[in-house]
């Protein structure tokens, strides 16, 4: 298993380099990335509805997969909007989530009404379909808004710091969990995960951020800006990453296992067969969407001093 995750790697992180640089070339409107995930949402929301499938909740696809996809196109950025209709430009990017999410709402409901034979299933679906929505696309564009975040040209030091310092922290907590854990942290949820495990997630995480943002702020530096982002009250870089990254340790390790819990429901292994060795989207983000909202706050809360 560990030689078919090294290969998946080897193959899928050049593979997100190469876009994330290319997106990065293009500026705000950010065309790729919305590519990218109105597919990966839809991807996802395809896992979660086979899921709760296994447990006779009827999710509807594809569509919950559709409405995850359009709450990923209507939080883009202004830039793109503007492009396509002027009209569209005004107001913040979550407003026009908020609106989309609102109107998603009342389709399900006049879906299931209109679906609806006999008692006993309808208010389970619409459950059912309301969780697929708001755990893929919402979160997910939640998360997206790092992209411009604390401005564009900066967007992907800020989402490239969650996405590392998750990664790490699942890497810490497999390293320590496997070589010095004993004591189960959640065992009729996820055996395998360890308090010392844990420890590694928090330890991984922050030196993934550390690194990340003290080496990588060089590589997103603009003439011009070099205090465009500092603030006063933030510590030093270093203090601020190490802090930022041990609370993404923590928020990705609920993540993971928060995904446990439906899989455990679902008494499957992984959420698909989508990449050997690992399994499926699901499986591979679920600390990601679960840490990417901590993650947005933090920067526009407490912004680092860059």
């Amino acid at each position: 298993m560990l030689r078919q995750r090294l290969l998946v790697s080897s193959l899928l992180i050049p593979s997100l380099v190469g876009l994330f640089a290319w997106d990065h070339a293009l500026g705000a409107p950010a065309p790729v990335l919305l590519v990218l995930l109105a597919v990966l949402a839809m991807r996802l929301a395809f896992e979660l509805v086979q899921l709760l499938h296994r447990r006779d909740l009827q999710a509807t696809w594809p569509l919950t997969g559709i409405a995850a996809a359009a709450l990923v196109v209507s939080g883009w950025s202004g830039e793109l909007w503007g492009q396509v209709c002027e009209c569209l430009s005004g107001g913040t990017p979550l407003e026009r989530v908020a609106v989309t999410l609102a109107t998603v709402m009342l389709v399900l409901l006049l879906f299931h009404a209109l679906r609806f034979r006999a008692p006993g299933a309808s208010l389970g679906g619409l459950g059912a379909d309301v969780l697929v929505i708001v755990y893929t696309g919402f979160l997910l564009i939640v998360t997206a808004q790092l992209r411009w975040t604390p401005r564009p040209e900066l967007g992907y030091l800020a989402l490239g710091s969650l996405v590392v310092a998750a990664k790490m922290g699942d890497t810490g907590a497999y390293t320590l969990g496997r070589l010095l854990g004993r004591k189960k942290l959640h065992p009729r949820l996820s055996p395998g995960k360890t308090w010392m495990g844990a420890w590694g997630a928090v330890l991984g995480a922050a030196l993934g951020a550390v690194a990340w943002l003290e080496w990588g702020q060089a590589w997103f530096e603009t003439p011009g800006a070099a205090n465009a982002s500092h603030s006063a009250t933030a510590p030093p870089l270093w203090l601020w990453a190490a802090l930022y990254g041990a609370v993404i340790g923590v928020a990705g390790l609920i993540g993971d296992l928060c995904e446990s819990l439906m899989k455990r429901d679902a008494e499957v292994k992984d959420s698909a067969a989508l990449f050997p060795g690992m399994g499926g989207a699901l499986d591979l983000l679920d600390s990601v969407l679960y840490a990417g909202p901590v993650a947005y706050l933090f920067w526009k809360l407490w912004p680092p001093a860059l």
